[in-house]
């Protein structure tokens, strides 16, 4: 709720809200760094970000169910953390879903926006996270990052073309054609659950139009935030995309599916 007596944060946070929105449209317009979504088949990938437990105890099962596999982006400073509404992921449940196949992405450690942050306090961040992912046993290091908040930067597009193969954002459509592989484009999975259950609409569009569909969602549970949804939610998704013949992959298989190998770090 805004502070009436004092309206400087809330005013404050809108701008930024502006600004991240100008930051990526602007990338989306002018980026130069593109490459071909080269596939017949519809892909579709499931990518959870922070990673609240849930999406570790549920999520994953369901995507295991139907013999797919996911993308979970760590921020490793949330670890174990304990919010009103959702724990974070432990660095136990980061190795077991390592162990289990699936894939484990970079969200930043911090879990700051990245353009409140200089280039080189930005790189250290995501040094920080790779060792946080080191120690709890994951032996691959990310090649793939989520921006937290959805909000990338511009002026740190040179950090993160050094460490990663992919960097994903929102904005709600089908990556087909030639893309920018550092600002890839996702649709949310989130609430009201009316909305997350007819979002089988941009599994049929893929399906008759085949090109690389990306979700992303936090918690996967009964009583979801505003950014989750409910277990049978997120089957009825993953089950609707096996139906309609379309290959659930996680981001690093997608990328090999493009022919994209030679791009990763």
């Amino acid at each position: 709720m805004p502070d009436i007596f004092n309206p400087i944060p809330d005013i404050f946070n809108k701008v930024t809200d502006i600004a991240d929105r100008l930051n990526n449209r602007l990338i989306w317009q002018f980026a130069k760094t593109r490459r071909p979504i080269a596939t017949k088949r519809p892909i579709v990938s499931f990518t959870f970000d922070d990673v609240p437990d849930t999406a570790w105890t549920n999520g994953a099962a369901i995507l295991e169910k139907y013999r797919a596999r996911g993308t979970f982006y760590i921020a490793g400073g949330l670890e174990g953390r304990i919010e009103a509404d959702r724990r974070l992921i432990s660095a136990e449940g980061c190795r077991d879903l390592f162990t289990r196949g699936h894939e484990i992405g970079c969200h930043t450690f911090s879990h700051r926006k990245v353009s409140s942050l200089s280039s080189r306090t930005f790189a250290g961040d995501l040094r920080r996270n790779e060792t946080f992912l080191a120690d709890a046993g994951i032996s691959r290091r990310p090649t793939n990052f989520a921006f937290p908040y959805n909000a990338a930067s511009p002026r740190l597009r040179p950090v993160l073309k050094k460490r990663y193969a992919t960097c994903r954002a929102a904005g709600e459509a089908i990556n087909r054609g030639t893309v920018d592989p550092f600002m890839l484009k996702a649709v949310e999975i989130r609430q009201p659950e009316d909305h997350a259950l007819g979002l089988t609409r941009w599994i049929d569009d893929v399906a008759a139009d085949p090109g690389w569909l990306i979700f992303f969602t936090h918690d996967i549970t009964a009583s979801p935030t505003p950014y989750g949804c409910r277990p049978e939610t997120l089957e009825r998704l993953v089950s609707h995309a096996l139906e309609r013949q379309c290959d659930i992959l996680p981001v690093c298989d997608a990328l090999d599916r493009f022919g994209w190998k030679e791009a990763r770090p």
